[in-house]
């Protein structure tokens, strides 16, 4: 067992594993509006100006956990692309 501690210890980290890159960015849920702040390393081309003046890129969301039927113990329906339609289109009786 003391062997075994010995070597675990002695492993170096693996250098240049996690991205360099993070930063304060803000995601937005575009089926209420709410938004967040917190660092993530996703890029975007979209910015906001966020409550304390600053401008942040923008990660827009379809949902959030603010709008997520297990959190919200509503059923709300979210179609953004039309998929319902196509759907009872597609395998409408005929």
């Amino acid at each position: 067992m003391h062997l075994f501690l010995e070597r675990k210890h002695n492993k170096e980290m693996k250098k240049d594993l996690h991205p360099s890159n993070y930063r304060l960015v803000v995601f937005k849920d575009m089926s209420n509006d709410y938004a967040f702040l917190t660092k993530s390393c996703i890029d975007s081309r979209e910015t906001v100006k966020w409550e304390d003046g600053n401008e942040y890129p923008l990660i827009k969301l379809e949902i959030s956990h603010t709008s997520h039927p297990f959190y919200t113990g509503k059923m709300k329906l979210v179609d953004t692309a039309g998929r319902i339609d196509k759907f009872r289109t597609r395998y409408a009786k005929k």
